[in-house]
């Protein structure tokens, strides 16, 4: 079972605020609340900032000239803070519990990158529930999400074999949900993600609107399956 992360299994959205919010006060600009800095996640650190620039300056601003100065700001920061403002969303750790009680293998596969992705796990006490961790450069350039090269070694590693090995992934973006469909893989989408299209409009196999409902929507996808 692979799992996104940013907006998936964590709610992210406290640190990365903060994040922003420092890059923005070290270029001497207004401050964003966590609701105008929440439908700028999912796409990236780069998107993110390039958004927070656009909404706090002028037309006349150089944004690339901006972006390219304070990304690697953006990025130190939320670096050292990884794991601060961050929380599991509510049912997740019964649902894995579960999961690995009847013996599921659990992965995180996400675009943000790896050591991030390990680092921000390992602050929150989730790191060892999963057997691997695939960020958006684990797989080399043009290869994350919605591409399946991240989908089809998440199943390696887990050891599994691709195309034979059943398996789901579940995720918030429409990255998500290609990724596994493009990995012949069911998809299910959140909800309570960052979303920025409406869910159903994300084309995933089933929807879920909290954690409690995980295992039995997995049940029916396997049921319909084996028909």
């Amino acid at each position: 079972m692979g799992f996104d992360l940013d907006g998936t299994l964590l709610d992210t959205s406290d640190e990365l605020t903060a994040s922003v919010n420092h890059t923005l006060g070290l270029m001497g600009r207004e401050t964003l609340t966590r609701d105008q800095v929440k439908p700028m996640v999912g796409l990236g650190a780069k998107h993110m900032l390039k958004v927070g620039i656009e909404r706090t300056g002028s037309d006349g601003d150089d944004r690339d000239a901006l972006l390219k100065e304070y990304l690697p700001r953006l990025l130190e920061h939320y670096g050292a803070n990884l794991g601060s403002g961050s929380h599991p969303y509510p049912g997740l750790i019964d649902a894995m519990d579960a999961l690995q009680e009847r013996g599921v293998t659990l992965a995180v596969v996400t675009n943000k990158f790896e050591n991030f992705a390990e680092t921000l796990l390992t602050a929150v006490g989730l790191r060892d529930r999963f057997a691997c961790v695939i960020g958006g450069d684990t797989m080399g350039k043009g290869k994350s999400k919605p591409h399946r090269a991240p989908i089809d070694e998440m199943v390696r590693r887990c050891g599994g074999t691709v195309n034979e090995t059943p398996a789901a992934f579940i995720g918030d973006s429409i990255y998500d949900i290609m990724a596994a469909h493009n990995g012949g893989l069911p998809a299910i989408a959140v909800s309570f993600g960052f979303l920025h299209q409406p869910v159903e409009e994300l084309g995933a196999d089933a929807i879920i609107d909290h954690y409690d409902a995980l295992i039995p929507t997995l049940e029916k996808i396997a049921k319909a399956s084996t028909r």
